[in-house]
């Protein structure tokens, strides 16, 4: 199992369309048949993909996927960082 975590932090203004277009990414990536969690969570205007996925190579076909390059595209004006993105192991 492969974890990730990615942290979004969109500008205040920008709030609403960038939760929008996390919606379509988050519905399209649970239809993925590597998919085990993709959980989307927020806070003000910082939002938390929480993501499992059953291998590598499904994880490598979610990053080559269209509607996720299109989300990086285009929230790039509307966030406020560059998207941090964490790769982690369960500890206990």
């Amino acid at each position: 199992m492969i974890s990730i975590t990615a942290i979004i932090k969109s500008k205040t203004e920008n709030r609403e369309q960038v939760q929008n277009m996390l919606h379509h990414l988050v519905t399209e990536t649970r239809k993925e048949a590597a998919c085990v969690r993709y959980d989307l969570h927020a806070t003000k205007n910082i939002f938390i993909i929480w993501e499992e996925w059953k291998d590598q190579d499904g994880l490598d076909f979610h990053n080559s996927q269209i509607y996720l390059q299109d989300f990086i595209a285009k929230s790039e004006d509307l966030i406020d960082a560059p998207i941090q993105v964490y790769k982690t192991a369960a500890v206990l």
